[in-house]
């Protein structure tokens, strides 16, 4: 935060000098959580005197191009891992400007409460995706249920579980149908904020057996903006004002069902 502040400070003249808050500040979300909690902050901007434009999209790819395109000055969407996916796969010139709220990794069961009774072969749903899938099998190593190949980390896939002494059936799910899939595998990975959308957050609450937390900081939903827009004072001020805003704690809080357990504000850990 210190990093931020001391950019912004130097910044607030040329704001004031050059009129950009003229400009709106175009932001790219997706909806529930993420698009609630900018707006929100999108209305205290507003009252500070910085307009900024909320565009919704309903699906993963719209963000990135519409970012490339120069649309949007600034996406807020996609975790780390992600982003990393689509720079490699489309070479866009992204970065990373700053962390947001983190949705948390859960491991979760309806029919043990235990990790210790699952029993031999017992069936497991992961996520098939990449930039996923690696975040749950992380997790059911630190549960002691597996063991990955050394460096294999967050883009561990299946092929890198080396040690699998219960002898695990794995179930590739795709990510939102991980909450379906709970009621047909003996354990499922999961992210908190599919289960509220479900209107399952009390499954997530009484069912869930270990639970990430800003350590995860990797999969934390990312502020984006082109390389040559990173620094640009509007979306840093705005950055500022969603990391600090009571009004967006707030608002997040209420997203995920009033639990803090289903999620995470990981710059208040890792201050910039």
């Amino acid at each position: 935060m210190k990093r931020l502040t001391t950019l912004l400070a130097a910044l607030t003249a040329l704001l004031l000098c050059t009129g950009l808050h003229a400009q709106p500040l175009r932001i790219g979300v997706t909806p529930g959580a993420i698009a609630d909690s900018i707006e929100t902050a999108a209305q205290e901007a507003r009252k500070r005197g910085l307009d900024v434009k909320v565009i919704e999209f309903t699906e993963w790819t719209g963000p990135n191009t519409a970012l490339a395109a120069g649309d949007l000055d600034a996406n807020y969407f996609q975790h780390l891992p992600f982003l990393e996916n689509a720079v490699k796969d489309r070479a866009y010139k992204f970065v990373a400007v700053a962390p947001g709220l983190l949705p948390n990794q859960g491991l979760f069961s309806l029919k043990v409460r235990r990790f210790q009774d699952l029993k031999e072969g017992a069936r497991v749903a992961v996520a098939n995706d990449p930039a996923n899938q690696g975040r749950g099998l992380l997790l059911l190593e630190r549960a002691g249920l597996i063991q990955l190949r050394e460096g294999s980390g967050a883009r561990a896939t299946l092929n890198d579980i080396v040690v699998n002494p219960r002898k695990l059936n794995f179930v590739e799910v795709e990510g939102p149908q991980l909450v379906r899939a709970l009621e047909d595998v003996d354990l499922a990975q999961g992210v908190t904020s599919h289960y509220v959308a479900a209107g399952k957050a009390d499954i997530a609450d009484k069912h869930g057996l270990l639970y990430t937390g800003p350590e995860d900081v990797r999969y934390a939903i990312h502020f984006v903006a082109r390389q040559d827009k990173a620094s640009d004072p509007r979306l840093l001020q705005f950055i500022q004002i969603y990391q600090t805003s009571t009004a967006v704690r707030e608002r997040i809080r209420a997203s995920y069902a009033h639990n803090e357990k289903f999620y995470s504000l990981p710059w208040l850990a890792r201050p910039l």
